[in-house]
């Protein structure tokens, strides 16, 4: 009996240590080399994956295709403002399942880094703040605020007490081995001056008082007090060390790429430098990086911020938009990975010692007090290849790369010497057509009473609308004397509109008048265009959009968009005529919005029309819907919407996110990897969409019979919309 037991216990033993922590409570602790798992010093690679931003469906096969990659390590934002869209009501359902996603990252046999924030900014609205919050009296977001800090530690409390019933943490046995608290706070804290440093304070004592087991990090935070490990974000890391000398290297946002605004370019990294940034990392003594993004995924509904954040938040991520692997990023990372796990003992049993192999080469070697050595050879020079010794042996280095050598012998691997053939998405046309269009048209004409409101002067928008909706109508009347000059053929009066909204358009007497549009640099816009007015009393209605609240920054409560001013009127014969401060009434949303066209239980009572005109009179503010069976095939789904102008698509009720056929502005130059890289060194697509194609996941489709309806802005040709099939060819 007694050898029985014996056995059982070694058995048990044996299958822990090969199962990790996932059978038995680990602790996770750190060193000055690396983050400790059970003892056990370790090298981690990590990638970021948000799970609102793909779907439940695309889960496993994203976790599976980073555990492919090489990487340990999972990494995701907590999303406030989907968990808890109005005070004290949570939502963790469909793509907000996190503990779904979570158990999806442990049944892999990957790690987590849960970042609770819970600010995340990552170009989502609003930074992930519920936009209620800003309203909470007395409210002073990020900063030493009674009211702020209450919300924000009442939140973090739900998710670390959401993850401790769920056994989530790395000391229950979970795969949660880092939280983050806060995020890039450092620049904003200086802007707070002492009460930004109180708050940073603060929020680091509130999180270790949760008593997770695991770490905290605070990223792009050089004051973090012990025990918070502070980290760095950035496409180079090798510079930074942490605060205190017993603190490990880490660095959570290894930028793969770029996020993409409406307007702008598609930015996009080159692996081998992203790889000879990584290397550079690890040849210093780090030994945790995290891809940011490793899988970017999409904006779906209204979610990007910004604003002008595209839907697409692709990011040139070695996992696409659409989940599809992209080459050469994703294989030449995975044999990066693999060489750094096979120097993985070394790195961590020795510190480099760094020689000079030129004016601008250097080996470090790793070289512990017995056993193998392993050596990174590195070339800083943008221009030139370099021959070098090393050890007695002549070794040839490309520009701009590290070679690494896990026997000091032997180079495994180059960062600028990519083996992995080039893949190229392929858009084709799928065996779904659209079936007949029907019409919607905004009616500017009527007005129901119950849904509006009058006040005097020009409202901020957010107060009114509280972000349920991008648009915001400002509504008012103007009476023009019948002796005008200007009726009898003088020089039409001019319209001055200023806004903080991030489009206008602009209606006369219930006729289109055109149109105003800012940009992420440039966001308040002007539009002074001519009008025509007759006498008598004459509408001016105008149509204030937001696409996504600003994500980054301080005193989110002091935030304003739409129509500020001054509104006026030039041209008159008694010249300038103020608007600005006259009754203005105010409808928040579209009537469509209002009864739900876009659902497929949509209010009996709304009068579709046939589109059978569509192509004749493309109307602005117009709703359009159709029909279309699920095409064939397991291939990734995407909307051409290339002959459309502006607005928002849903299918089956489900938003797919913000559209915008507006053209890249940028320079298109080529692409070369050597060189400290910058997004604009790397500029695709310019004069081309922005975005022309919006992923739809298949997840959300029926076999037959689903609903695609689009909301248009400007006015454009729904005929011409397709649904193809993405795929990656060599």
């Amino acid at each position: 009996m007694e050898s029985d037991t014996v056995f059982k216990w070694v058995l048990f033993f044996l299958i822990a240590n090969h199962l990790g922590c996932q059978l038995i409570s680990c602790s996770v602790t750190y060193d000055s080399k690396s983050i400790v798992i059970n003892g056990e010093r370790r090298i981690l690679i990590s990638g970021s994956i948000h799970y609102p931003r793909s779907t439940p469906e695309m889960w496993e096969d994203l976790v599976m295709k980073a555990k492919d990659g090489g990487l340990d390590v999972i990494d995701t934002y907590v999303f406030w403002n989907v968990h808890e869209p109005s005070p004290g009501n949570f939502n963790f359902e469909g793509k907000y399942d996190l503990v779904r996603f979570l158990k999806t990252v442990q049944k892999a046999g990957m790690y987590v880094h849960l970042r609770i924030g819970p600010y995340v900014c990552a170009e989502w609205n609003f930074g992930g703040f519920p936009v209620w919050l800003k309203y909470v009296p007395g409210i002073s977001f990020r900063t030493d605020n009674e009211p702020f800090k209450r919300a924000m530690k009442g939140f973090t409390e739900k998710i670390v007490t959401l993850m401790k019933s769920e056994k989530m943490f790395e000391s229950q046995g979970g795969p949660i081995i880092l939280s983050q608290v806060e995020n890039e706070y450092g620049s904003v804290e200086k802007a707070y001056g002492g009460a930004g440093h109180n708050y940073m304070t603060w929020a680091s004592n509130m999180a270790v008082e949760l008593d997770t087991g695991v770490p905290w990090v605070m990223c792009k935070q050089d004051d973090a007090p012990d025990p918070i490990i502070n980290t760095c974000n950035g496409f180079y890391c090798d510079e930074f060390s942490p605060n205190k000398p017993y603190k490990p290297t880490i660095w959570t946002e290894a930028w793969s790429g770029w996020f993409t605004e409406f307007g702008g370019p598609v930015y996009e990294r080159p692996v081998q430098d992203l790889a000879f940034g990584v290397a550079r990392f690890i040849q210093k003594g780090g030994s945790f990086f995290n891809y940011y993004m490793y899988h970017g995924g999409t904006n779906f509904g209204r979610s990007s911020g910004g604003p002008f954040i595209t839907t697409s938040y692709d990011y040139d991520a070695p996992i696409d938009e659409y989940g599809l692997i992209r080459q050469p990023k994703y294989g030449h990372l995975k044999e990066l990975h693999k060489v750094i796990k096979q120097c993985e003992p070394i790195l961590l049993s020795a510190e480099p010692v760094i020689t000079s192999l030129g004016s601008l080469q250097q080996a470090h070697v790793f070289s512990p007090k017995s056993g193998p050595c392993a050596a990174f050879l590195a070339n800083y020079d943008p221009n030139n290849a370099a021959k070098v010794m090393f050890n007695n042996k002549q070794y040839t280095l490309p520009s701009w790369s590290i070679s690494i050598l896990p026997d000091c012998d032997n180079v495994v691997f180059n960062t600028a010497d990519v083996g992995v053939q080039l893949t190229q998405v392929e858009m084709s046309p799928s065996d779904s057509n659209m079936f007949s269009w029907e019409i919607f048209t905004e009616d500017l004409t009527v007005s129901d009473e119950s849904s509006t409101f009058t006040a005097t002067g020009l409202l901020e928008q957010i107060n009114v609308t509280r972000d349920t909706t991008d648009y915001l109508w400002y509504t008012t009347s103007v009476d023009i004397g019948s002796s005008e000059s200007f009726l009898s053929g003088g020089d039409l009066p001019k319209l001055l509109v200023q806004s903080m909204g991030h489009a206008l358009h602009v209606y006369i007497n219930g006729e289109y008048s055109g149109s105003s549009f800012g940009t992420r640099k440039h966001r308040k816009l002007t539009y002074k265009e001519k009008i025509n007015l007759h006498a008598g009393s004459n509408k001016i209605a105008l149509l204030s959009v937001a696409m996504g609240l600003p994500n980054i920054g301080g005193h989110y409560e002091t935030w304003e968009t739409g129509v500020l001013g001054p509104v006026a009127l030039y041209g008159l014969d008694q010249g300038k005529r103020d608007l600005s401060w006259v009754n203005w009434t105010y409808q928040v949303g579209l009537k469509g919005e209002a009864m739900n066209v876009f659902s497929s239980n949509a209010d009996t009572y709304i009068k579709w029309t046939e589109g059978s005109l569509i192509t004749q009179k493309q109307q602005p503010l117009t709703w359009y819907k159709t029909n279309f069976n699920e095409p064939d095939g397991d291939e990734p789904l995407a909307l051409d919407m290339n002959s459309m102008g502006k607005g928002e698509a849903w299918i089956n009720g489900q938003s797919i996110g913000r559209y915008w056929l507006t053209y890249a502005n940028g320079d298109c130059q080529g692409c070369h990897y050597a060189g400290t890289y910058h997004p604009l060194t790397c500029q695709l697509g310019c004069g081309q969409p922005t975005q022309r194609w919006y992923h739809v996941p298949r997840s959300w489709l029926k076999p037959t019979d689903n609903l695609l309806v689009l909301f248009e802005e400007l006015g454009g040709d729904p005929t011409k919309v397709s649904l193809v099939k993405r795929s990656m060819v060599q």
